[in-house]
């Protein structure tokens, strides 16, 4: 057999396998992949989630017994040393001796350090490993330990270096993003493009510091603070060094390999080195005299290499590569794509701009506007893929080209059906898969949903930024075969929510068991059970204690579980409003079982570290001295946050408290397809951010503006206006119908902004139904409303008063004992849990 060596398990070095061990040939090969790293390929692309659980076999390409499985040698931790050419053998750090027949090159890259004087100093990292993140998880719990506003900063406005702000944030640091050119981003953005992304990270939290040229590390052992100038100094305690990368090339150096002059071993289009029998591939390998740092580039580039060394010599990496992309950024899209940056004398440019949205997007039109020739988008970039397909396909843009980027409430983003796409459209540019491979697979019979075309293809399994258009492909695909296409909940019941939720009302079905002996088979699992919670819920106002068994924990316990078993606390406060004697009992409580408190980001009071036998005693207290559950454990109404309105505020022109207190008093304990946030605002200044949930209500002259479907989160969206100058008894007739019909409509787990993406119609036409009831069921919608709001419990109160209920709330089934196990850990005067080793 002859015998491959990979050296490098990145990304691109595991695709380099998979995509071999697919070939009907490879059997008579093989293969031997050297890491240098202590563990398997991991996803770099999605490397800041490892700050969400620190769990990295989370983001592992394939575990170690897939290369088992496959008869690859996989050798971890142990460095390929030297390649000595005319015996065709390499070495490595323990002077081991491997013969090969042919020799692939993926070392990928490392973090480019600037030589900065005082660079060697303990708290300066760089971002490019997971040994890099748990090193900087463990000084910044060290620092905090000290000085619990300590800051940190990012030296590099990139795409990395945005990422790295991001981590800094999630470690409970001040961030402070430190960048040498005068924009961010500025490979990628325009100036105007990159002002809108500044504005709004500024507005979550980063601080931004741009023309900023490092010129030494203060402090003596451990970095104190950066030296700009003479007098241009900002106090930092971490920081982390995300300025570009480097090839890790110095294999290809010392063999005498063809080098670039500014680093990278030089390719050909076949992605063979100086040497025939050496391929290198990824951010090592210099091709047209350019690394390329994306991923989809570098999966391409293994595909070639794994045609050539199989003998097909008719693969090869084409001229042009494609740089076009689509990222998330702290929650923020960004893209860009074909030519983000074009002269005046190559075309137009038509912009959209607004950055009260922090919306901002750009496409460049040849001169006699027929073509796409490329394009920006920061804040919303949900018509990326197909502008980009337009850009790639050389597809017709309307005559007027602006339409592509206009909002749609302005007559814009027009496109078509996904089918009008010719079939070499490569919609995953990832895993190279075309619009015909997706549509021959459904139409061949080989494919017949969203899941066997993953399977079949690994389309969406990179990045994910094609799965918006892989699913449109595919579910129009179904349709133009006549098939029915719908989201059926799980295997259990071959409806979806709306399906369900209908069938439960209609034939007045009173529990799960009864549903599945119905309407569905088998005996249920871990999704359903939950939803069809939600739908009891939302029909009968049935509580979380009638049917414990089907809840999610956090429902079933009526409290929040936290990361090291313990649960969360948090009573209504309607409205933020709380009296100096409620402020008192809930210090008392928290003293008596020592719990951490903290003020929410919707005015409420939270208390952690509640043991599970602890709940009801704490429920007790908290409901003597008038609270009640605040529902922060379930997909229901959370808050509905205000400012002080009128009441106090010398701007105020209606009294905001009065009436957010009013709506959360009416919508508490309502249950939906996802959790509900609302605010109401006394004046247009907008103190309580009531554009930025799901409902919201902003004071005006005359009355009240009423916005609906918002959001903040991951994906935030500003609160679209539905109706104007509202008095209280019609906002509040508006908002039942509002409320009711996305309760009765929308897919399970999707909150109002993407339910209102997908309405058909969009927000005209939920204007139509809601306002001027087009639908005829407004008189329904506003009863069946009235009726959950008549037959509202306090969830915890129902516990605390049936002893069946409160046998479930023990550590033990079979025993009172408590959990033993549970450490803590000081932390500015209150506890924490210990992190986990």
């Amino acid at each position: 057999m002859k015998h491959i060596i990979v050296v490098g398990n990145g990304m691109v070095g595991y695709k380099f396998c998979e995509k071999f061990v697919e070939k009907a040939a490879s059997k008579d090969f093989k293969i031997t992949v050297f890491g240098e790293e202590p563990r398997p390929a991991y996803d770099r692309v999605h490397l800041s989630e490892f700050f969400e659980n620190q769990d990295a076999k989370a983001l592992e390409m394939a575990p170690l017994e897939w290369y088992t499985e496959h008869g690859i040698d996989l050798i971890v931790g142990e460095r390929v040393s030297d390649i000595h050419r005319s015996k065709k053998t390499i070495t490595t750090v323990t002077d081991r001796e491997f013969s090969y027949d042919y020799l692939v090159l993926a070392t990928g890259s490392s973090a480019f350090v600037p030589p900065i004087k005082g660079v060697e100093k303990e708290g300066v990292f760089v971002y490019r490993t997971i040994e890099d993140l748990e090193g900087m998880l463990a000084y910044a719990a060290k620092i905090k330990a000290n000085n619990p506003n300590a800051k940190a900063a990012v030296l590099g406005g990139g795409l990395l270096g945005l990422e790295a702000g991001k981590a800094v944030m999630d470690m409970g640091l001040e961030p402070h993003i430190v960048e040498f050119a005068s924009k961010l981003m500025p490979r990628q953005l325009d100036l105007r493009s990159s002002q809108v992304l500044q504005l709004k990270l500024e507005s979550i939290g980063l601080n931004i510091h741009l023309s900023k040229a490092t010129n030494q590390i203060l402090g003596d052992k451990a970095i104190t603070s950066l030296e700009f100038g003479e007098d241009d100094v900002l106090d930092v305690d971490m920081l982390v060094i995300s300025a570009g990368i480097r090839p890790r090339d110095e294999l290809g150096k010392t063999c005498g390999l063809e080098m670039g002059v500014r680093g990278g071993i030089v390719v050909d289009n076949k992605m063979q080195t100086s040497d025939e029998n050496i391929y290198a591939i990824g951010e090592i390998a210099l091709y047209n005299q350019m690394i390329y740092g994306l991923v989809a580039p570098g999966y391409d580039m293994a595909g070639v290499a794994v045609d050539q060394i199989l003998g097909d010599s008719d693969s090869l990496m084409p001229d042009d590569i494609d740089m076009s992309t689509k990222l998330k950024l702290i929650g923020v899209d960004v893209a860009s794509f074909g030519e983000p940056f074009m002269p005046a004398a190559k075309g137009h440019s038509i912009i959209f701009e607004n950055k009260t949205q922090y919306l901002y997007k750009r496409i460049n039109v040849s001169l006699d506007g027929k073509s796409l020739l490329g394009g920006i988008l920061v804040g919303d970039a949900t018509d990326y893929n197909m502008l980009h397909q337009i850009y790639l396909n050389g597809m017709a843009i309307p005559e007027d080209a602006s339409q592509l980027i206009l909002p749609a409430s302005e007559g814009g983003a027009s496109f078509g059906s996904v089918l009008d796409l010719p079939d070499t459209a490569q919609v995953c540019s990832c895993e190279s898969v075309s619009k015909g491979d997706i549509c021959c697979s459904i139409t061949g019979g080989e494919s017949n949903n969203l899941s066997d075309i993953v399977a079949k293809t690994k389309a969406t399994s990179g990045c994910g930024g094609c799965k918006p258009m892989v699913v449109d492909l595919v579910n129009e695909t179904l349709k133009s075969l006549g098939k029915e296409v719908k989201e059926t909940i799980c295997e259990h019941f071959n409806f979806s929510r709306q399906e369900l939720y209908d069938l439960i009302k209609i034939n007045r079905v009173a529990d799960y068991d009864e549903a599945l002996n119905l309407f569905g088979e088998g005996h249920g699992c871990e999704v359903c059970k939950p939803l069809l919670a939600s739908i009891f819920a939302t029909i009968t106002m049935e509580t979380a204690n009638r049917q414990p068994t089907i809840q999610d924990t956090n429902d079933r316990f009526l409290a929040n579980i936290q990361r090291n078993g313990t649960y969360s606390v948090v009573p209504r406060v309607a409205g933020g409003e709380i009296t100096p004697d409620q402020l008192i009992v809930i210090g008392e409580v928290a003293k008596k079982y020592d719990l951490y408190t903290k003020i929410t980001g919707g005015q409420r009071i939270d208390l952690f570290g509640a043991q599970i036998h602890e709940l009801p005693l704490i429920w007790k207290e908290l409901i003597d001295a008038g609270f009640e559950s605040g529902h922060a454990y379930g997909k229901s109404l959370r808050t509905v946050k205000s400012c002080v309105g009128s009441t106090w505020c010398r701007y105020g022109m209606h009294e905001s408290v009065t009436f957010a207190i009013e709506i959360e008093n009416r919508y508490r304990g309502l249950r939906s397809p996802h959790k509900l946030k609302g605010g109401v605002s006394g004046c247009i200044r907008e103190c309580a951010e009531a554009r930025g949930k799901d409902f919201g209500l902003i004071a005006v002259d005359g009355g009240w503006n009423l916005y609906v479907c918002g959001n903040g989160g991951a994906t935030p969206k500003h609160a679209i206006l539905l109706a104007e100058q509202l008095d209280d008894e019609t906002a509040v007739k508006y908002l039942d119908r509002f409320l009711m019909y996305y309760i009765r409509t929308a897919g399970p787990l999707v909150r109002t902004a993407p339910w209102l993406d997908k309405l058909e119609g969009g927000i005209e036409y939920l204007k139509k139904v809601v306002i001027e009831d087009s639908l005829g069921i407004a008189e329904d919608l506003e009863q069946e409303m009235q009726g959950l709001v008549n037959k509202y419990e306090c969830e915890w109160k129902e516990a605390i008063e049936n002893p069946e209920m409160m046998k479930r709330f023990k550590h033990f089934v079979n025993s009172d004992d408590t959990d033993d196990n549970l450490v803590f850990v000081p932390m500015r005067g209150q506890k924490m849990p210990k992190a986990w080793v």
